[in-house]
């Protein structure tokens, strides 16, 4: 017998995992294609759970914002910071379902500290902002063009804001001790 039974370690993180409904969970380096095969994965994931379709929309839609934050913002990257395309940058996300059947879809990435503070000052913004508000700032920045240096004009925090059934949920860890960027964490509830 091992000294070190693998269900003793990988099936403690197993179990935590059922218990909490997680219904997906990655961690590691994001690309587009691996995003694309998430999303596939997730997709039919929520279909064959009989998740409703407006539900499942919107989870999937925030799902593919938050991936693609991963890719953009991530400080980890396994490519140079200027390659703006064929990214391959290192980050978290995770579904969960909840007991009164909504989702939580977490992700969390670290980020250079000027990012950080860029973040923060805009989640803070949606937070103070009501549903209606979102929906028109989302609209308003359809019709806007990208800034420059900005990979989506913001528009991936808005779709995720717009999808929440609640005001979206950050923090930040005081940094990644591998990087030394602080690490951000964002929560919706759909």
């Amino acid at each position: 017998m091992p000294a070190d039974p693998i269900a003793d370690k990988y099936g403690t993180f197993f179990n935590l995992a059922r218990q909490h409904q997680v219904i997906f969970y990655y961690v590691g380096y994001f690309s587009q294609h691996i995003v694309g095969a998430m999303a596939e994965a997730v997709k039919l994931q929520l279909e064959v759970a009989g998740v409703a379709g407006p539900t499942r929309r919107k989870l999937f839609s925030s799902f593919v914002e938050m991936a693609q934050n991963i890719i953009h913002y991530s400080a980890d990257a396994l490519t140079p910071p200027h390659q703006e395309d064929r990214e391959l940058r290192h980050g978290s996300v995770c579904i969960r379902r909840e007991v009164d059947g909504r989702f939580l879809l977490l992700c969390a990435n670290p980020v250079e500290p000027e990012v950080a503070g860029e973040l923060r000052a805009k989640l803070e913004a949606l937070r103070a902002m009501t549903l209606d508000e979102i929906k028109q700032a989302y609209r308003q920045s359809l019709r806007d063009e990208t800034p420059v240096g900005s990979k989506g004009a913001g528009m991936g925090l808005l779709t995720v804001a717009r999808d929440a059934s609640e005001p979206l949920d950050f923090d930040f860890d005081a940094a990644d001790a591998m990087r030394g960027a602080p690490v951000f964490y964002l929560k919706a509830c759909i």
